[in-house]
């Protein structure tokens, strides 16, 4: 990071976009109280100190989002501010949102927590191709909504994950906990079965037009063009936007930190829903003995967080605090951390948005400084502050070579494992450009004819021809893991 360019920009972010109530000070959750200028020095100094390119924040007290504020840069390239009405890649923070949306229907009657999913289909769910994988396992006829909302279905986070990148049930559904994108995207299915309706455009109507969520979707808008930021690795380089094209339930939404704040402001308010489905949804499903959250699948028993009987509710996370009962939220992708987190008591909470794969680093000293939370099961999370993580691997060097552009022709093409994996390769002018499903592409350069590195990570890759000459496939090389990648066209 170049911080004799940002300090200087830190200075004048502290001016745009804020937005304060009358009251000049925040209370806290044990009475005392700060300043905003207070917190535009602690978060200034964390941004510049853990080298997260920017930071938005949103806090809550009695239910109402009462200070929203930006921080640093939201296109360092550019030299562009981020401000709280940045539109930012919400991860993760996507499937709390959407369980809002499916306790709607169980409202309604057009969905029973309890009921087996397997009774809301026309078919068998392995006769659905993203879904092949489970014939033979019976298990799958067992798993409910409660349960893939719950995160106790049995399913690894991602099948990418797995060995032969596979989708498998790991335990018996119901019977213990473990984080899954998959179970969310299951029930994702599910719901547009039930509503024949797409889930971008339920979210819109039910939850983020009745909330004035302007500046939020599932998929990208032309409306997000004027103010987006992009996303920055451990490294500060650009990972660009997500433009994301297709509605995902696990992951797709994105928004601004003043929205989502409304969104959880909403959650603590009791508003769309009934009293029996928002007890539901922030009800514990399953208590959590793991020591940590990632790897999903890892059990490695602990009483660590009996104290606060860390539970998982329905898409939301929950634990006990001497100020009651908490619900909590993190979004992780590659260039972007989030944290939200609500004492339902009081309604006070924080929402955290950062476009910076650095920024878990700064959650516990925020969640200190802004609320005197220090209670969120930092270990478990993974949330290490950035002033104890071990020293950053040095990057890898590449020596970039000229090659024929005929044969970076050759090269291009679509590779992957339909429908979940795509990965398509474009020759752009002496390189090439690899772009994962919707994700932003990445530039791809020579380091020999048949090897190629990524200019914004560690991965390198290398393509393989079969003996007629014509090139079948590719190796990606990702942290120490050789994975091959067949041609599809």
């Amino acid at each position: 990071m170049n911080l004799t360019r940002t300090l200087p920009l830190l200075s004048l972010s502290l001016i745009f976009g804020a937005q304060l109530s009358a009251q000049s000070r925040i209370h806290r959750l044990d009475g005392s109280s700060v300043s905003p200028g207070d917190i535009d020095q602690t978060v200034s100094r964390l941004i510049t100190s853990a080298e997260v390119t920017g930071a938005t924040i949103a806090i809550l007290s009695d239910g109402k989002v009462v200070y929203t504020k930006a921080y640093g840069l939201r296109d360092k390239e550019k030299n562009l501010l981020l401000t709280p009405n940045s539109v930012m890649s919400g991860a993760s923070l996507t499937k709390a949102a959407f369980a809002v949306l499916v306790l709607q229907l169980v409202d309604e009657g057009k969905l029973d927590l309890d009921k087996p999913i397997q009774q809301y289909l026309p078919k068998p769910l392995p006769e659905y191709s993203r879904y092949t994988d489970l014939a033979g396992d019976d298990g799958y006829k067992k798993i409910t909504a409660r349960m893939l909302l719950s995160h106790t279905a049995g399913f690894p986070n991602w099948r990418a994950f797995e060995d032969d990148r596979k989708l498998h049930l790991h335990f018996e559904p119901g019977s213990r906990y473990a984080y899954s994108g998959e179970g969310i995207d299951l029930l994702q299915l599910i719901v547009e079965v039930v509503t024949n309706k797409s889930t971008g455009d339920l979210m819109q109507d039910r939850i983020f037009t009745p909330l004035n969520m302007t500046r939020t979707s599932m998929t990208w808008q032309p409306r997000f063009e004027s103010d987006f930021a992009n996303g920055y690795d451990e490294y500060g380089r650009s990972l660009g936007p997500q433009k994301r094209e297709h509605p995902d339930a696990a992951g797709s939404l994105l928004t601004t930190v003043s929205d989502y704040a409304h969104l959880v402001a909403a959650v603590a308010n009791g508003k769309l829903l009934s009293e029996k489905s928002r007890a539901q949804l922030l009800s514990p499903q399953i208590r959590i003995h793991s020591k940590h959250q990632f790897p999903s699948l890892a059990n490695e028993p602990t009483t660590d967080n009996d104290s606060i009987q860390l539970s998982y509710g329905l898409g939301w996370g929950l634990y006990t605090s001497p100020y009651g009962k908490v619900f909590f939220k993190e979004g992780h992708d590659e260039g972007w951390r989030n944290y939200a987190v609500c004492f339902e008591k009081s309604k006070s909470g924080v929402v955290i948005m950062t476009n910076s794969s650095n920024g878990e680093g700064i959650f516990q000293y925020l969640l200190e400084s802004l609320l005197r939370d220090t209670f969120t099961p930092i270990e478990w999370e993974g949330f290490t502050p950035y002033d104890k993580l071990p020293p950053r691997s040095p990057l890898v060097k590449h020596t970039r070579i000229s090659i024929d552009e005929k044969l970076l022709d050759r090269y291009a093409g679509r590779y992957g494992q339909p429908p979940d994996l795509i990965l398509t390769i474009r020759r752009s002018g002496d390189h090439l450009t690899i772009q994962e499903n919707d994700e932003p592409a990445q530039d791809l350069l020579p380091e020999s004819e048949t090897t190629f590195y990524s200019t914004t990570n560690d991965d390198t890759l290398t393509f393989e021809s079969s003996p007629d000459g014509r090139v079948s496939r590719l190796i990606l090389h990702l942290q120490g893991r050789d994975l091959p990648v067949n041609r599809i066209e």
